[in-house]
């Protein structure tokens, strides 16, 4: 079984495509940390804490192989590797996010644009990972704190939301980017709307289709990590009202899921 943590509901995407990538029936168990969202706007080390509680709920009900689907926490993980053990293999968005935007780039000439939280763009995570690959790649990352709220509202397809990104989006054109990373979980629900505003030659990067592929090739290469099919299970640490209707968005399918206090 496939173990999915997540501050949220962003990660539904990770899952989504999972279904599409690699089976429709595949068993997968998620965790989102509602309760706690956004976490783009707490400290690395209350986000650490966070993490090793997912990945013992996720570890205890049976993952054989767990994904950080939210790049924040992403970020806080590939840093802190050494303090949080895992008793199961932990592929974050990160490397693969960063092998996506290399493999087919032109090192001299990438002009990368980060669209992430303020953590994810505080800590630097992809400017150092992929400075580390590609010195003569250009990295530029901006915070975009009110995409993650509006998504979680439902105003996807509001004016006022279009108006957000289009103020968001400004400085890295500004930069002439050729690459722009979706950052966030959440964001490829705006893909729509951020295409449009950019030069038809602007290469958009979706982590959560690239961290699918890689952990296709991840799977392919350990063939000892034994996966089933079956019915998928959903964990939330809080439900707010709204959440049934914004699942489905996600899904475009009606799940099953459950409240759970990982404190208690």
């Amino acid at each position: 079984m496939i173990g999915i943590f997540d501050s949220g509901i962003g990660g539904l995407t990770v899952v989504k495509k999972i279904w599409k990538q690699i089976s429709p029936d595949q068993q997968i168990t998620y965790f989102g940390d509602v309760a706690h969202l956004p976490y783009g706007n707490k400290s690395p080390e209350i986000i650490e804490k966070y993490i090793k509680q997912g990945i013992e709920f996720l570890t205890n009900k049976g993952a054989k192989i767990i994904i950080i689907a939210c790049h924040t926490a992403s970020s806080v993980y590939y840093y802190n590797k050494n303090k949080i053990s895992a008793p199961v293999p932990v592929i974050e968005m990160i490397e693969p996010t960063t092998q996506a935007i290399l493999s087919s780039l032109e090192p001299r000439k990438a002009r990368i644009g980060i669209l992430g939280t303020r953590t994810t763009t505080k800590l630097k995570i992809y400017e150092r990972t992929i400075k580390q690959k590609c010195s003569y790649c250009s990295v530029y990352a901006h915070p975009a704190p009110l995409l993650v709220p509006l998504i979680e509202e439902g105003w996807i397809k509001k004016v006022e939301t279009k108006k957000i990104v289009r103020k968001y989006l400004k400085p890295l054109k500004k930069k002439n980017i050729n690459v722009l990373v979706l950052a966030c979980t959440h964001y490829p629900l705006l893909k729509e709307i951020i295409e449009p505003k950019l030069s038809k030659s602007v290469r958009i990067i979706d982590p959560s289709l690239e961290v699918v592929l890689y952990l296709q090739k991840f799977l392919k290469n350990h063939p000892e990590i034994k996966l089933k099919k079956g019915l998928s299970k959903f964990y939330f640490s809080d439900i707010p009202s709204h959440y049934p209707d914004l699942i489905y968005k996600f899904l475009g399918k009606k799940i099953n899921f459950k409240k759970i206090n990982l404190e208690s």
